[in-house]
């Protein structure tokens, strides 16, 4: 039995060690990767100074399994570990998400050095989990086979003051054949909605003014609580949420997209008129053997409606290139989609077996070369479609809520960058007075390039925030990595997608 005295060494000794998160994959594993940094530092750890690059004491990857490679990926990241690891005593390293929870013992198999993997249901036990590690001096492998609570209930480290994801539900009843994301995250979930205003509220009190609403198959919301019109009615709900300017969510299925989804948005005035829904392909036939529940005829029902409801939303999608069978005439289908939906921007991906997929099985797999020249005629398409929709926005006056992080050049430019209502980004003048994150900046559209849009004049309104101040509060802490629950979200907006998937089932 462990004294008190002892207990409290072990305290001391976990305070002063720092931590650090690889995250890979979706904006799912980016929220999940908050709340094990909130766990961390609930628990005493210390987020690592960036560039740590392996020198914390705790070293947490955050996986992704979508990728054919992911597993070479991953095990070549442990495997740069392993000296360092030696050559540290205490040192820790943890490996879970959606990779744990399919290979479990292999990893510690293949890298012994490992010191706890867990899944994606018990994120919740990663303190205990490497605490009982370090004392049993031998590695903890914890994988649970359902949701144990869920995960919007744990201690939650957001990287952004003044935007937030909030999770509405977790898993997916889909079965696409490309996607192994239901078999990881099991069967969806939803939680009650008086528990999501709740939080939304909360965030709201601490200065946040943008959410993102998040589920595998967010508007597929209501299928576990019995209520088809839930997720039109959640929209409408955030809508009296008073200092809640902006509500966004990602990723819808075209399935569950249904007319009361279509008027909750245009109705709602803090929804912003922006929609990210994966086509995936625009061929039946392939679409059949995805097995996604739709045809063309559907889905380009979907936009027009979208569109005549709200005529200046922002539509982006994902596609997927070369799934098995893909014929020349297949690709072209997909092609007429794109231009007819006319998609504000697409996020493309060329297919690559995923193990344990029925597609990594299929016959009639594609030449690299095939399906190389298709993807850039893809692009092509698009990047000529995204100019010409983003040249329409010149002249316009839009409000920006101005962000971090998401102009790379903006030192060197001397502007700032902000996201316009429909998701848009522009990079702005820097205005002589201050303007914080999360301020809201209203300019003139003077430039358009394919992926980002330019307001060159003079800015001609600046409004501060509630969550300019917020974000303004925690640059001055003092502390510049603060424990407990921070608030917000990576980006503003819909996040870019990482490689992997972007939304729920984005295609690879």
């Amino acid at each position: 039995m462990t004294s008190s005295s002892d207990r409290s060494t072990a305290v001391d000794v976990r305070a002063a060690k720092t931590y650090e998160i690889r995250t890979y994959g979706c904006q799912m594993n980016v929220h999940d990767s908050e709340r094990l940094a909130g766990l961390l530092e609930d628990a005493g750890y210390v987020r690592a100074p960036g560039g740590a690059d392996g020198e914390a004491d705790v070293v947490v990857f955050n996986t992704c399994a979508v990728r054919e490679n992911a597993d070479n990926k991953l095990y070549g990241n442990l495997g740069h570990l392993a000296p360092r690891k030696a050559s540290r005593p205490g040192m820790q390293i943890a490996v879970g998400g959606c990779l744990a929870q399919k290979d479990r013992d292999t990893i510690v198999k293949r890298a012994p050095w490992v010191d706890v993997v867990f899944g994606t249901h018990n994120i919740g036990k990663l303190p205990v989990l490497l605490e009982r590690a370090r004392v049993q001096e031998e590695a903890q492998v914890e994988i649970a086979e359902s949701l144990e609570a869920f995960p919007s209930t744990l201690p939650t480290r957001r990287e952004s003051a003044y935007a937030a994801w909030v999770s509405i539900s977790v898993g997916c009843n889909n079965t696409c054949t490309f996607c192994i994301v239901p078999a990881l995250r099991g069967k969806e979930k939803d939680r009650r909605p008086g528990d999501i205003l709740a939080e939304i509220e909360a965030l709201v009190a601490d200065g946040v003014s943008e959410i993102t609403l998040l589920g595998q198959n967010v508007n597929a919301y209501g299928s576990d609580i019995g209520d088809r019109e839930a997720f039109s009615k959640l929209l409408r709900a955030c809508g009296g949420i008073d200092g809640l300017e902006r509500v966004r969510f990602t990723s819808p299925h075209p399935r569950d997209f249904t007319d009361d989804v279509i008027a909750a948005m245009a109705e709602t005035p803090n929804v912003m008129p922006q929609l990210h829904m994966p086509l995936q392909s625009g061929s039946d036939p392939i679409l059949k053997a995805m097995r996604r529940s739709y045809r063309q005829e559907r889905f380009l029902g979907i936009i027009g409606k979208v569109r005549a409801a709200i005529p200046h939303a922002a539509i982006s999608t994902d596609i997927i290139v070369g799934f098995p069978g893909e014929t020349e005439e297949d690709f072209e289908q997909t092609l007429h989609v794109v231009r007819e939906a006319r998609f504000a921007q697409a996020f493309t991906f060329q297919y690559s077996k995923r193990p344990g997929t029925p597609a990594a099985e299929m016959d009639g797999q594609i030449p690299k070369k095939v399906v190389q020249e298709r993807y850039e005629r893809l692009v092509a398409l698009q990047e000529e479609i995204s100019w010409e929709e983003n040249r329409k926005q010149v002249g316009r006056t839009v409000d920006l809520m101005v962000a971090e992080g998401e102009g790379r050049k903006d030192d060197t430019t001397h502007r700032l960058s902000g996201r316009a209502p429909d998701n848009r980004l522009v990079h702005f003048t820097k205005p002589d007075g201050e303007v914080r994150p999360g301020d809201v900046v209203t300019v003139e559209i003077t430039y358009a390039a394919p992926h980002h849009l330019l307001a060159e004049g003079a800015v001609l309104d600046v409004r501060r925030t509630r969550a300019g101040d917020a974000w303004e509060r925690r640059t001055a802490e003092k502390s510049p990595q603060p424990a407990g629950v921070m608030l917000g979200l990576p980006k503003v907006g819909v996040p870019e997608p990482l490689p992997a998937v972007t939304g729920g089932c984005g295609g690879d």
